[in-house]
């Protein structure tokens, strides 16, 4: 059994990526407001390291078969802080994608194991779709 240790960095970080999170949303929903998404960036992506550590973050950003995601994550980042936010988020979303398509299927079995909306993502027709895309997982 794998232990999760849950120290006060890691609950900082998970708050700074939350915290990201709902302010890359609030900047698209205000017609893709740059400042918004800058820090919404900034904070997404120092959550990220806090909660699971600079070296690890460098590790997975810079794996040689994440480099197209990176690079593209990245390049966005870039041309949002610059003041180019539809084209920066589309490249963000673009990387965003690829850096974690190896969490999608895993993403999809937590998600239904969620009250309303598990009871939703297990009707037959999306299932079958899901089921495409992950393997031959079953929730458990």
């Amino acid at each position: 059994m794998v232990s999760f240790e849950m120290n006060d960095l890691k609950k900082i970080g998970l708050g700074l990526t939350g915290f990201g999170i709902f302010f890359s949303i609030l900047g698209i929903i205000f017609f893709f407001d740059k400042g918004l998404l800058a820090m919404g960036n900034i904070l997404f992506m120092s959550g990220v390291m806090l909660t699971i550590g600079l070296k690890s973050t460098m590790q997975f950003f810079t794996k040689p078969k994440n480099f197209k995601g990176t690079v593209s994550f990245g390049s966005g980042f870039i041309l949002v802080l610059i003041g180019w936010p539809v084209i920066g988020m589309i490249l963000e979303s673009y990387g965003f994608i690829i850096l974690f398509r190896g969490f999608w299927s895993t993403l999809a079995i937590f998600s239904q194991r969620i009250p309303v909306i598990g009871w939703l993502l297990q009707q037959p027709f999306i299932t079958s779709f899901l089921n495409r895309y992950r393997g031959n997982r079953v929730p458990v």
